[in-house]
């Protein structure tokens, strides 16, 4: 299950690490799920990467739900009206993929 945790408040991005980020305002729209979805899906149990974009991904959080059930949470570090922040962390371990 995908956890969607409210309207929390970001702490700073600068205390981010850079290599946490994935800034989705510069990815194209033609590839960025797939690209988002095999960051997350490469992440190990505990581990996390921060999702900005500058509308809400929302549709992307019925994909994670839909395709991983159960596998990430999904925390609004920042949510609008012109930037959101997404947590994504992986809670449980993955199908393996072939």
């Amino acid at each position: 299950m995908v956890v969607c945790l409210g309207m929390n408040i970001a702490p700073n991005t600068q205390s981010i690490p850079e290599d946490k980020i994935f800034r989705g305002t510069q990815i194209p729209c033609s590839i960025k799920h797939g690209l988002i979805l095999g960051r997350a899906r490469a992440l190990k149990k505990g581990d996390f990467f921060v999702l900005e974009n500058d509308h809400d991904p929302i549709p992307l959080g019925y994909q994670f739900k839909a395709e991983n059930p159960g596998e990430f949470s999904w925390e609004y570090l920042e949510r609008g009206p012109e930037n959101y922040q997404v947590k994504i962390t992986r809670i449980e371990d993955g199908a393996v993929q072939s």
